[in-house]
């Protein structure tokens, strides 16, 4: 297995290690997923997600060439900016979902999920062709990526930065800073937990020395190390994607509640563009939405869903128990005309179907200042 620059450190801190999508991670540390969980809604928490993939794009056609791959539109996005998209096959089906970061004019970096990572950069490199590019680079195998979400991120990375965080709007980066004395790529306010916070791009031989004056600069906050445990259940809590459950290669962006990451509008053709035109206007057969159980149980991935009728209308793609609102949940693509709001399911848990109701998503959600 492949293992992140502060693999010893996590081990130290009582990490329980998994193999995940190759590379040796932790699950969760001694306290577990709830404390952790909590931790993030309430205080702060630390992840170590340096197992996801970053590319660097530069050139001339570099924007034309973004364009081209996102269903989003990167025009739009000013110098210092950050993007959320589905990057989709001619199909309509999503490749990956990732976060576009505009570093200048013609110059961009794509952060995605780690086990996409090879299929993401041969289809960026297969679709490279015929635009005009300096660089078209893999810069995952050097970088470490840290987040540090929760509403006490940024009294803790100030405590650390010369530059003053809350100057710094959502979906926004700097470039080039220090971090208690650490050379840092990128520092961005962005996450995948519901909550404020940053995610930290810096080198490898930098990382220990990083996360080490993190975790010390969050102790009189309540700072935790957090595992992908509480990872996926604070995003679960924020209906944030979970590429290969939520989306994949079957599903298109329309399907998964994406619409607002499509802009046929933005002057270029992408990847798709035609089928998910065809069906922002024709409409889709089912749809992804959050349920919450009113049956004692979990519903977890693959599961089926049925209606009041015992016919088969959909299965789940993820659930699990949500710490903070303390009440199971789950998403799952559900056929029309079941897909409605307050519309009783049922989820076949081990052989015995348990009762839900489809509600509003996100099940929850931070209001932002900034």
């Amino acid at each position: 297995m492949k293992k992140t620059a502060v693999n010893e450190i996590h081990k130290k801190l009582g990490g329980k290690m998994v193999d995940f999508a190759g590379w040796e991670m932790p699950i969760q540390y001694k306290k577990g997923v709830i404390k952790e969980h909590m931790a993030v809604r309430e205080k702060a928490g630390i992840f170590d997600v340096s197992h996801m993939g970053e590319f660097e794009i530069k050139g001339k056609d570099a924007l034309k060439y973004v364009e081209n791959l996102i269903t989003n539109n990167a025009s739009k996005l000013d110098k210092g900016q950050v993007l959320y998209t589905t990057m989709c096959y001619e199909k309509g089906t999503i490749v990956d979902d990732l976060l576009v970061y505009r570093l200048d004019k013609n110059y961009f970096y794509f952060v995605i999920n780690s086990s996409n990572h090879d299929k993401d950069f041969n289809w960026l490199k297969k679709n490279a062709e015929g635009f005009e590019l300096e660089i078209l680079k893999d810069l995952s195998p050097e970088m470490s990526l840290f987040a540090v979400q929760g509403p006490k991120a940024e009294d803790i990375i100030n405590k650390l930065m010369e530059e003053d965080l809350s100057k710094l709007g959502f979906f926004r980066l700097m470039r080039n800073v220090k971090i208690g004395g650490v050379n840092v790529k990128m520092i961005s306010r962005t996450g995948y937990t519901g909550e404020d916070g940053v995610e930290i791009m810096l080198k490898d031989e930098n990382a220990s020395e990083l996360f080490k004056k993190i975790l010390k600069a969050g102790e009189e906050f309540g700072i935790e190390p957090c595992g992908l445990g509480a990872r996926d259940t604070l995003r679960l809590e924020a209906k944030l994607m979970l590429y290969g459950n939520d989306i994949d290669d079957t599903t298109t962006p329309i399907e998964a509640a994406l619409k607002w990451t499509v802009d046929l509008n933005k002057g270029y053709d992408f990847n798709g563009k035609q089928v998910i035109k065809d069906q922002i206007e024709n409409g889709v057969d089912r749809y992804l939405k959050g349920f919450e159980m009113i049956d004692r149980g979990i519903a977890r991935h693959g599961m089926d869903i049925y209606n009041e009728n015992d016919e088969k209308i959909g299965y789940v793609t993820s659930g699990n128990y949500a710490p903070f609102l303390k009440k199971n949940i789950g998403l799952g693509y559900i056929d029309k005309p079941f897909h409605k709001r307050g519309t009783e399911i049922y989820i076949d848990i081990r052989g015995k179907k348990k009762k839900a109701k489809i509600v509003k998503t996100p099940f929850y959600k931070k209001s932002y200042k900034k």
